[in-house]
């Protein structure tokens, strides 16, 4: 019989979507692999279910509060192992709901006791004694952004568009993609602050559905032809692949953008981005601007970067190959590979 694997993820205004929709790519993988997936469904996580997976199975979790969620994975037996990608959880819970069952936990975070058979932590500066005292002795670790989960769509049309990426053209498309929570409204703030020195470039803006900025950004799509919205797009890796650079925010979408060598600025909008951001930055794989707050020195350093960019085809294939060299986009295989070993072991 093939094995089950039930998805606990955190999701909201606050959070985002990123825990669900690199979940998603994991599942995807497995399912691949022959494996059944269900994800434990609180409200925030049935809104992005029911856009971008809206035949993957669920496991109801009321309102969704913490003791809400441990029950209901704890509830659910059938399954055979549990994966935990929520920072609000810890030993008590993964204890709790793993209920005996092999733990894989996703995490970014290396800062609290976590009880997993196995863990997953893509950060590019991320090391094993970052979690010595962390976890048992004998937990897995699958570290780095070799293990990342990226949609197959990204690895599809990576070798096509690094190609393309060496030639020296001028850019023509800009990609602006900070989460589909647009936390702060922040994608607002930075269209408005780069349309001035668009004239020449088409914009291609992505928000979710319920995000703060899009009022704003609809408004500017009608004045200014070279705006266009995405909503909830379902193309993610088509407009990564077509844009000439990006501005983006952390998490599990800056190795969407390495594995398709898209030379970006990186703004880090949350604490928990900013190891991964400034180490990216040091492998000359993107740009990072701290934009956690309403600094308004942001919009001046945001386009003193983007106008460097724009004019430099030196600097953008230098970031190309860097970004290239980061990730290869085969992580959501490869950490799917290693559980389904790990739940086959007797």
């Amino acid at each position: 019989m093939s094995p089950a694997i039930l998805f606990v993820c955190d999701a909201g205004p606050v959070t985002g979507g990123g825990h669900v929709m690199r979940s998603l790519t994991l599942a995807e993988a497995l399912s691949a692999a022959g494996a059944r997936c269900s994800f434990v469904e609180t409200p925030a996580v049935k809104a992005l279910l029911d856009v971008y997976a809206p035949r993957m199975a669920r496991t109801p979790a009321g309102s969704g509060t913490v003791e809400e969620i441990v029950e209901a994975a704890r509830a659910a037996s059938a399954f055979d192992a549990v994966v935990f990608d929520h920072y609000g959880l810890e030993v008590k819970d993964h204890r709790a709901g793993g209920a005996g069952r092999p733990v894989l936990v996703i995490d970014d975070l290396a800062n609290r006791p976590l009880l997993a058979d196995m863990v997953l932590d893509s950060g590019p500066d991320r090391r094993a004694e970052d979690y010595r005292d962390l976890v048992p002795a004998g937990t897995a670790l699958l570290l780095g952004p070799a293990h990342a989960p990226v949609r197959p769509a990204f690895a599809a049309l990576r070798s096509r568009t690094l190609a393309r990426r060496l030639e020296p053209d001028p850019p023509r498309r800009v990609l602006v993609s900070l989460g589909l929570g647009d936390l702060g409204a922040i994608t607002g703030r930075v269209v408005e602050a780069i349309l001035p020195l668009c004239e020449d470039l088409q914009l291609d803006v992505v928000l979710g559905a319920d995000a703060p900025s899009r009022t704003k950004v609809s408004a500017l799509a009608l004045v200014y032809p070279h705006v266009t919205l995405h909503i909830d797009s379902q193309d993610m890796a088509g407009l990564a692949s077509r844009a000439d650079l990006a501005i983006g925010a952390g998490g599990s979408s800056s190795w969407e953008r390495c594995v398709l060598g898209l030379p970006s600025l990186l703004l880090i909008l949350a604490d928990n981005q900013r190891a991964a951001a400034r180490a990216l930055e040091t492998a000359g794989a993107v740009m990072a601007l701290e934009a956690t707050g309403q600094d308004p020195a942001l919009t001046g350093a945001l386009c003193e970067d983007f106008c460097s960019l724009v004019q430099d085809s030196r600097l953008r294939m230098g970031m190309s190959l860097a970004a290239a060299e980061v990730c290869d986009g085969q992580g959501a295989a490869r950490t799917a590979t290693a559980l389904l070993t790990l739940i086959s072991r007797p």
